[in-house]
């Protein structure tokens, strides 16, 4: 068992903490607390668990989840065919995770690698959480579509033993109008699920009772925030967002590490389902021992069993007085709950500006600020502030996300999260409130502009020219601008003008081609390139000869106008027909001289 213990440390135990887990499997040790690290510190670098975060600020509410550890030995890695057999020496279930749980997982992180890249989620990390949450629900418990044969509930998050969350969905998903509870293979409470959750199937609906719907939304959830997952930092503060606790970060930390060494898939509800909950007793049941009821106390003089029968019915001895009835003391009164900071806040105030506009594709500057004070004007901290973007528009918070909670600073502010605007253009709405308490929020005007353009420019200096009835040799190119910076993804329209004092489509002239080779004069539904560049299609001429206008126009009010001209070819003249040299006549000869 040595050899093996070192054997995995070799492997890449993620921490002294894990070395610490592999104990624990060696010796079948599962207490609740085997996790946790000496003075409460995980070992790990990165993210540290948030004293201040509240429950319900995490996916999970802080729920009960499970210790089990993997086996000591990784799997080795192999294909998950569903064909390749378990490592030798393990059961199916130890290295295996159930077909559509799997499918699941891989799903979720192959649509991430497409719509968030930049987070790098591994379908091993789903599967950890997966683990730890449900045991793979339940051992792969779910119906053809995904969906857990029965639903999996949390506890009760009444305060005994778990945060005090009260009722946020009227019992519509944990069937509960009193308190929530955490719900579904991946454990999310209702007001996490009520923004993160995702159709992970396609089927319409957002079951956090669905793997695939949950998987998806778990992969989301830890992708907000920019967090990537190929650095501690990231990995480790998404994790701990999901449920925050250093003995959490480890476990999930140590299922990572399984199974990115190797995993296999087996046929579903076959998987083995967890036994350790975080929240056991030392009896092993998961509910607090009750507090003992205060014994009543002994008549004075009595021995504690009266006569010695046990019932402490006798009788007083002859002679002695009747003892008087003790007086019951007095139940002190509880010492009131000091207020929390929310309890404190009477209003929010604009903390920034009132009014926010960007152009789509960027970023909205500046940041959105709200203040949290009392009724006299004090600012008032560690209070959460949630934001929501209402309306129709595609804008988020950098990470994707519409809803963004922040805890306000000393000074009493908390700033939202970079809003990115999208492609839709139009006016929305971004809400401030307290969280946990009903207050009349704070609301930010925004509105999404046209990508736009101030400048065009042709992209070369070459006179356009062309015969009548052929096809002018270049096709015309374009850049556009904004304040200097490339404009990309600008509309653009192009027309063949009558004049420059009439921009109308001319009926004559050079044309574009339509898809049906037709002749069109007007050109619409144009775009910038990344780079502002415009290029149009190519040129023809009908018969007519003369010089024509091209007017292009962009989103912004950027106008170019482009000449054409058409025109017959030339003729070069034929040169005249050389004339013969004239034959020069010799001249007669002199007279001979008189003899």
């Amino acid at each position: 068992m040595t050899a093996h213990f070192g054997s995995r440390l070799r492997k890449g135990a993620v921490t002294t903490t894990v070395a610490a887990l592999a104990v624990a499997a060696l010796t079948a040790s599962q207490a609740p607390d085997v996790l946790v690290e000496e003075q409460g510190r995980p070992t790990t670098t990165g993210a540290q668990p948030t004293p201040d975060l509240p429950a319900d600020d995490t996916a999970t509410g802080n729920s009960r989840y499970y210790t089990d550890l993997p086996p000591l030995k990784s799997p080795n890695p192999a294909p998950t065919t569903g064909t390749t057999p378990p490592a030798a020496g393990q059961t199916a279930g130890e290295a295996g995770v159930p077909a559509t749980v799997l499918d699941a997982y891989k799903k979720a992180a192959a649509e991430l690698a497409r719509s968030k890249p930049g987070c790098n989620m591994p379908w091993e990390l789903l599967a950890a959480i997966g683990q730890v949450e449900s045991g793979q629900a339940r051992g792969g418990k779910v119906d053809a579509n995904g969906t857990t044969i029965g639903k999996i509930l949390g506890p009760k998050l009444n305060g005994n033993g778990f945060a005090h969350i009260q009722d946020t969905d009227h019992g519509a998903y944990d069937g509960d109008t009193t308190v929530d509870r955490a719900v579904g293979p991946m454990q999310f409470i209702p007001s996490t699920w009520a923004w993160a959750g995702r159709d992970g199937n396609g089927d319409g609906f957002e079951d956090p009772n669905n793997i695939y719907d949950a998987a998806l939304a778990a992969g989301h959830y830890l992708c907000r925030n920019d967090w990537n997952m190929a650095t501690d930092g990231g990995l480790h503060s998404a994790i701990l967002s999901y449920n925050n606790s250093t003995e959490y970060l480890n476990l999930v930390l140590t299922w990572l590490d399984y199974y990115r060494k190797g995993a296999h898939e087996i046929p579903d509800g076959t998987g083995p389902v967890p036994s350790h909950p975080s929240d056991a007793t030392p009896s092993g049941g998961t509910t607090p021992p009750a507090t003992p009821s205060p014994s009543t106390p002994a008549r004075p003089g009595t021995p504690p069993n009266g006569n010695g029968n046990g019932n402490g019915s006798a009788s007083p001895n002859p002679g002695t007085p009747t003892p008087q009835k003790p007086t019951t003391p007095a139940t002190p009164s509880p010492t009131p709950t000091p207020p929390t900071p929310t309890d404190t806040v009477d209003h929010l105030e604009n903390a920034g500006p009132a009014k926010l506009s960007a152009t789509a594709g960027d970023a909205f500057t500046p940041r959105i600020s709200t203040r949290a004070e009392t009724a006299s004007g004090s600012p008032v901290a560690k209070v959460r502030i949630r934001f929501t973007i209402a309306g129709d528009t595609d804008t988020t918070f950098a990470g994707g996300e519409t809803v963004a909670t922040v805890i306000t600073n000393s000074a009493g502010v908390a700033v939202a999260p970079v809003l990115q605007a999208g492609e839709k253009t139009g006016a929305f709405t971004v809400r401030a409130t307290v969280v946990g308490r009903t207050l009349p929020g704070v609301s930010y005007a925004a509105t999404v502009t046209a990508r736009a353009a101030d400048t065009l420019t042709r992209t070369g200096d070459t006179a356009l020219t062309c015969t009548p009835g052929g096809e002018f040799a270049d096709q015309v190119e374009v850049k556009a601008t904004y304040k200097g910076a490339a404009a990309d993804r600008v509309a653009a329209t192009a027309t063949l003008i009558k004049s420059a004092d009439d921009p109308t489509a001319n009926d004559k002239g050079p044309y574009f081609k339509d898809a049906d080779g037709k002749p069109v004069r007007t050109l619409t539904a144009l775009e910038t390139d990344a780079n502002g560049l415009l290029k149009l299609p190519k040129l023809y001429a009908d018969d007519t000869t003369g010089t024509f206008l091209l007017r292009i126009t962009t989103t912004g009010g950027a106008t170019l106008t482009v000449e054409l001209t058409v025109a017959a070819a030339q003729t070069s003249p034929s040169p005249s027909p050389s004339t013969s040299p004239t034959e020069s006549t010799s001249p007669s000869p002199s007279a001979s001289p008189s003899a």
